[in-house]
C-alpha cells in the first residue's frame, strides 16, 4: 500500500464546506415541520407519522447514492454528481414547501402536497448529504478522519445553528411571525428561501475547490485491486455486503439505533412540549404556540453550540468509547430535564447538553466505521449504514402514539371543538431514557479493519 498523505486543514475544511449548507435546510426540515403541518391542518393523531416519510426516503436513497457513485467515475467526480442533482431538487422544494396552504387547496389537498414536498426534499437533502461522508472516507487517511469528520461536524452545526435561527430572526426584524389560518407565517417562507440560496453557493463552492480521485488514484490510495471497466460480471450485491459487513457495523448500528430514536421524538415533540410547559397552552393556530416554534428554533441552536463546544472537549479524552459513552449520557440527563423545566431560559441547559450527544453522534460512528472498511464499496457501506439512522426513526415515528398514550399523553378538546396534544413532554423523557440504553450498547463495539 502506498503511504497515504496528510491532507492540510483547509483541503478538509473545503470538502465539507457544502454540508454547511445542506445542514441549513436540514435544520429547517427539522425545526419547523411539525410546526408547518399543524399550522396546515393536521389531524394530532397523524402528526407522527409525516415525520416517516424523511427517514424512510434516506433508508431508500443513501444506499442507491452510494452504490450507483461506488460506480461513477466522470469528469464531474465521483460523488460530486449527485451531490449537484440533490442540491438542485431541494433548492426547487425548499421554495414550494411553505407554501403549501396558499394555493387555496382544501385542507386535505394542502396536506397531501406538504407531504410530497416533504418526501422530495428529504430525498434531495439525503442525494446531497450522503456525498460528504462518502468523500472524506474517499479522500482522509485513517489517521485524519476523526479531525476530518470532526470539521464536517463543525460546519454541520454551524449550518444547524443558522438554519434554526432564521425564523427567529425574521421575526425579531419585524417579518410577520402569524398568517391567516392554514398558511405558513412569512419569518418561515423567507428562512426557507435564504436557506435554499445558501445550500446552492456553499455546494458550488466544494464542487470547485475539491477535486476527486480518479479510479488508479483511488485504488493506490486505499491498497485495492483498481476497477476494471470491461468487467461487466461485478455487480454490487447488497446482501452478500451486509453479510460480510465488519462487526463494527452492526455494533455501532445497535447504538445508532437507540440515538435516532431519541433524537426523532425531539424533532417532532420539543414545540409541543414547550408551549404546553412553558407558554401554557396547546393550541396550534395562536401567536403563543407560533412563539413556542419560535423558540424552539432557538433551543436546538442552542443544542447546536453545545455541540460545536463539545466537539473541542472530545479529543481530549484517552478512550474513544468513554467519550461516545459519556456524551450519550449528557444527552440523557438534557432530554429527561426539559419536562420538570418551565423556565425558557433554563432549558439552555437541557439542549447544551443535548448537544454534547449530538457531537458524538454526528462525529463517532463515521469515523469509527470507515477505519473498519476496506476502501472498496466505501460508498454503498457508507449508504446501508445510514440505515441505521432512518430505521430507528421509522419504528420511533410508529410506536410514538402508542408510547404516548402509554406513559401519560392524552388528547384534550379545545373550546373550537379541536382536539390536541397535552403531555408531549413525556416524550422526550423517554428520548432521555433511549440514549441511556445507547451509552451503554457503546462498550459493545469492537472496530478492527476489514480484508
Amino acid at each position: 500500500m502506498s503511504n497515504k498523505r496528510n491532507l492540510s486543514f483547509m483541503q478538509m475544511w473545503n470538502l465539507s464546506f457544502g454540508f454547511f449548507g445542506v445542514q441549513i435546510a436540514y435544520a429547517l426540515q427539522s425545526a419547523n415541520i411539525s410546526r408547518i403541518f399543524a399550522t396546515l391542518g393536521a389531524d394530532p393523531h397523524t402528526l407522527s407519522f409525516f415525520w416517516v416519510l424523511p427517514p424512510l426516503m434516506g433508508m431508500i436513497v443513501q444506499p442507491i447514492v452510494g452504490a450507483m457513485s461506488d460506480k461513477t467515475w466522470c469528469r464531474l467526480g465521483r460523488r460530486k454528481p449527485y451531490l449537484y442533482i440533490g442540491s438542485i431538487i431541494a433548492v426547487i422544494v425548499m421554495a414550494l414547501l411553505p407554501n403549501s396552504g396558499s394555493f387555496n387547496l382544501t385542507i386535505k389537498a394542502a396536506l397531501a402536497f406538504g407531504a410530497v414536498m416533504l418526501m422530495l426534499l428529504d430525498t434531495s437533502i439525503n442525494m446531497a448529504m450522503q456525498p460528504f461522508k462518502m468523500m472524506v472516507g474517499d479522500m482522509v487517511n485513517e489517521e485524519q478522519k476523526t479531525k476530518a469528520y470532526s470539521i464536517q461536524s463543525l460546519l454541520c452545526n454551524a449550518g444547524s445553528l443558522v438554519g434554526y435561527l432564521f425564523p427567529y430572526i425574521f421575526t425579531w426584524v419585524g417579518v410577520s411571525n402569524i398568517a391567516p389560518e392554514g398558511q405558513i407565517p412569512a419569518s418561515v417562507t423567507w428562512s426557507f428561501y435564504v436557506g435554499a440560496i445558501i445550500l446552492i453557493l456553499c455546494v458550488l463552492y466544494t464542487g470547485a475547490t475539491v477535486k476527486e480521485m480518479n479510479p488508479t488514484e483511488y485504488a493506490e490510495f486505499h491498497g485495492i485491486k483498481p476497477e476494471v471497466k470491461e468487467d461487466k460480471k461485478e455487480k454490487t450485491n447488497i446482501i452478500k455486503l451486509l453479510a460480510d459487513a465488519p462487526k463494527a457495523f452492526w455494533q455501532i448500528g445497535l447504538v445508532q439505533f437507540f440515538c435516532w430514536f431519541a433524537f426523532l421524538y425531539m424533532w417532532n415533540n420539543t414545540t409541543g412540549a414547550i408551549a404546553e410547559n412553558v407558554w401554557g397552552t396547546v393550541d396550534a393556530k395562536s401567536a403563543a404556540f407560533q412563539s413556542a416554534g419560535d423558540w424552539t428554533g432557538v433551543l436546538f441552536a442552542v443544542q447546536a453550540v453545545g455541540s460545536i463546544l463539545w466537539a473541542l472537549v472530545l479529543p481530549l479524552f484517552r478512550k474513544e468509547k468513554v467519550a461516545y459513552s459519556v456524551s450519550l449520557l449528557l444527552g440523557a440527563v438534557g432530554f429527561i430535564s426539559t419536562y420538570f423545566i418551565t423556565n425558557q431560559y433554563m432549558l439552555f441547559i437541557s439542549f447544551l447538553l443535548i448537544g454534547c450527544a449530538w457531537a458524538a453522534m454526528l462525529a463517532m460512528p463515521f469515523a469509527m466505521l470507515t477505519n473498519s472498511l476496506s476502501g472498496k464499496a466505501m460508498g454503498t457501506y457508507l449508504g446501508l449504514f445510514n440505515c441505521t439512522i432512518c430505521l430507528p426513526q421509522i419504528v420511533a415515528a410508529l410506536v410514538g402514539g402508542f408510547l404516548f398514550k402509554t406513559f401519560g399523553g392524552e388528547m384534550v378538546t379545545l373550546a373550537n371543538g379541536a382536539q390536541v396534544q397535552s403531555g408531549q413532554g413525556v416524550m422526550l423523557v423517554i428520548a432521555g431514557i433511549s440514549l441511556v440504553i445507547a451509552s451503554l450498547a457503546v462498550f459493545a463495539i469492537k472496530t478492527k479493519k476489514s480484508k
